[in-house]
């Protein structure tokens, strides 16, 4: 990815070296654990981090923190991404006639406080709609890389987009409809509305592949794969199957690998919001 030749975005905050407050008081614990079982089976724990009520901000001193080339250079390229995501639902809400309101990337180190509670690093990158945030340790890249075998900086920028994607989805009302219908289904549906909320975000963060190729030209030779294979590396079942040794499908919150490549692959291919309803479609 030529992404020297991107937009930095001015909406990253850099909070590594300060230490978050801890866990929440009254079931913050047990959420996160639950959290982190969701983040291990593909990301967004957004869904669990949204159980908590709000504790604002709160930091101690930072610690010192020695900043390395490479990880300016990481925070360079997280605010390029960010900025591209932001040139692009930009375009798509006007062309709707509608305002985009762009989140805040939070950088972090170890753990962090957001509106949805207290989170540390092995939680993975996660959005937060009570603050409009996307969370990220950057250490997660390594993991991505050397742990789920996903190497590539356009696997990076498909995390970011995917996070990205839940903001739109917050934006447009759609986080709040599917909240809402989970309270009142069982576990296994409740499930099954969660794989369709994740394909959706794979498929918006494919949009957002389409739309910045077509405007500003940034990928290079390979990008597309390094991103379809970090979306395959983090399905459900590719996931369980590493852990388990085995594969329950009734589980699955975000969807299997051949899903998830199918829905980034549909955003990708056609840049339209139009085609990524995965609540109306009959086979995901």
């Amino acid at each position: 990815m030529r992404w020297q030749l991107g937009r930095r975005s001015t909406n990253v905050e850099d909070r590594r070296g300060s230490r978050a407050s801890g866990p929440v008081v009254g079931g913050g614990i047990g959420l996160f654990v639950v959290a982190l079982i969701v983040a291990l089976l593909g990301g967004d724990p957004s869904v669990v981090l949204d159980q908590v009520a709000p504790q604002g901000d709160q930091y101690s001193q930072p610690a010192q923190v020695s900043r390395t080339q490479n990880n300016d250079e990481m925070k360079d390229f997280v605010s390029v991404v960010l900025g591209e995501t932001e040139d692009t639902w930009g375009d798509i809400f006007r062309q709707n006639g509608e305002r985009y309101v762009a989140p805040k990337l939070v950088l972090f180190s170890n753990s962090v406080e957001s509106a949805c509670g207290y989170a540390e690093a092995v939680t993975g990158p996660f959005y937060c709609p009570r603050d409009q945030k996307v969370y990220i340790d950057l250490s997660f890249y390594q993991q991505l890389k050397n742990q789920l075998n996903a190497p590539g900086d356009f696997a990076q920028a498909y995390v970011i987009a995917h996070e990205v994607g839940h903001h739109v989805q917050n934006l447009m009302g759609i986080s709040q409809q599917t909240q809402r219908l989970q309270q009142r289904s069982s576990r296994e549906q409740a499930n099954q509305i969660s794989v369709r909320v994740e394909l959706q975000a794979d498929c918006f963060a494919g949009i957002w592949v389409n739309r910045t190729q077509q405007s500003k030209q940034l990928l290079e030779a390979g990008d597309v794969e390094e991103a379809l294979n970090a979306a395959s590396a983090i399905g459900d079942d590719r996931l369980q199957a590493e852990s388990r040794g085995y594969v329950v499908p009734e589980s699955f919150t975000h969807g299997s690998s051949t899903q998830r490549v199918r829905w980034f692959k549909r955003g990708i291919q056609t840049g339209e919001i139009g085609q990524c309803d995965t609540f109306a479609a009959k086979t995901l």
